[in-house]
Order: C-alpha cells, then sequence, then structure tokens
C-alpha cells in the first residue's frame, strides 16, 4: 500500500514539473473550457480530430498538480486513439476516482490506474475528474463545463451512463 501512494504522489509531481501536451493547439478542430469552483481549477482542452482518430490534443490552464497531472497524463493516453476508444476511457476514469470501477477487472486504463489513490481522497476526485470531463464537453460541442450543480461529473452521466 505504502508503494502504491509512493508511486501515485511520484507520478502527480513529474506530469505536475512537467505536463505533456502542455500548451495551445492551432486550429482545434474542438475545444471546451472545463471550471473546479471548488479547487480554483480552470483549464481548455483542445483537440483536432481526423475522423475519428485525435490526431492533436493539447491543454493548458491554472489547476492544481492533481488537474494538471491527470490532464497530462490523460492527452499523452488519448492521443492516437478514436473518439470511442477516449470515451471509454472517461468512463473507465470516473468510475474508477468515484470506487465504482474494479480495477482487478478488466479496464483499459493501464498506467492511469495510478489515479486510483484520488478516491481515498474525496476532495479531490473533482480536481482529477475535471480534465475528462472537459474532453467528454469538447467531443460534444459544449464549450464550458463545470463540476458543480447540474455540470457535476460526479452526478451528470456520461454518454449511455
Amino acid at each position: 500500500m505504502a508503494d502504491t501512494k509512493a508511486l501515485y504522489q511520484e507520478v502527480i509531481l513529474d506530469h505536475n514539473r512537467k505536463p505533456r501536451n502542455y500548451g495551445t493547439l492551432g486550429n482545434a478542430s474542438h475545444q471546451a473550457e472545463g471550471h473546479n469552483p471548488l479547487c480554483g481549477d480552470h483549464l481548455s482542452v483542445m483537440l483536432n480530430l481526423d475522423g475519428e482518430r485525435i490526431d492533436g490534443i493539447a491543454f493548458q490552464g491554472e489547476s492544481c498538480a492533481i488537474c494538471k497531472a491527470s490532464a497530462s497524463m490523460m492527452t499523452a493516453t488519448v492521443k492516437g486513439k478514436t473518439r470511442a476508444d477516449a470515451e471509454t476511457l472517461i468512463q473507465e476514469f470516473r468510475d474508477m476516482a468515484m470506487s465504482k470501477l474494479d480495477l482487478n477487472g478488466h479496464h483499459h486504463l493501464g498506467r492511469l490506474a495510478v489515479f486510483a489513490g484520488v478516491r481515498d481522497l474525496p476532495t479531490r476526485v473533482k480536481c482529477a475528474i475535471l480534465p475528462w470531463h472537459t474532453l467528454h464537453a469538447a467531443f460534444n460541442s459544449v464549450a464550458s463545463t463545470s463540476t458543480e450543480a447540474e455540470d457535476d461529473p460526479m452526478h451528470a452521466p456520461i454518454g449511455n451512463a
């Protein structure tokens, strides 16, 4: 258990210090802004789709270390994947963060499973989920989303959930 927590902290710190795909994406075909009023996280996710494949993706904004690390790993993971594959990851990541996914069962998260530790920090779950919720909003041409009220990713359905 101590090794899992240490790995979680190491990954968060690494991706916070050196976020992958941080910046802007010229001529993005899809984009959305996400905001977590509780923590103050505010980020933009931009992507280009080539058919149904994510050809390019970037994020930028001001956020806590957990949110930035989650966005960094998200962009690195979904780049090159299809929209359908990314939507599956969005749902699985959300379920994992909310303790609804059995990590011993079948899933597609791979290295993203390191974020399972966030479920032990209930006030930080929304920080970890915000980039994923924002990616989902971008796919669906929703310009702005939040972790509060009806936009709360912990209560709003994603896909057919």
